[in-house]
């Protein structure tokens, strides 16, 4: 999927324009925001949508599914059901 991205500062607040195909977003962000979400990059070429996403993504539910996995792996560590990280080194031998 083809981005582009570009910053524009206007007084004290930057819009940031964001095109995926033919779909557009702009928001406005002051320097502060700026400065933080830069910051937050793993890698040159990341957006600030990807940045976002990984914010909100700390804020969002945890999926039904996901929530009978854990109650399901609690259910096997309660049974007995699980090695220690000993046990796994004997067994591969490290």
């Amino acid at each position: 999927m083809e981005t582009e991205e570009s910053i524009i500062k206007t007084e004290n607040l930057y819009t940031i324009d964001y095109y995926i195909d033919a779909m557009a977003t702009t928001i406005q962000v002051s320097t502060n925001l700026l400065e933080e979400l830069k910051k937050r990059k793993l890698y040159d070429k990341e957006s600030y949508e990807e940045i976002i996403w990984d914010l909100l993504e700390d804020t969002m539910e945890v999926s039904e599914e996901t929530k009978r996995e854990i109650e399901e792996s609690l259910a096997e560590i309660k049974a007995g059901k699980f090695y220690t990280h000993k046990q796994v080194k004997k067994e591969l031998g490290l």
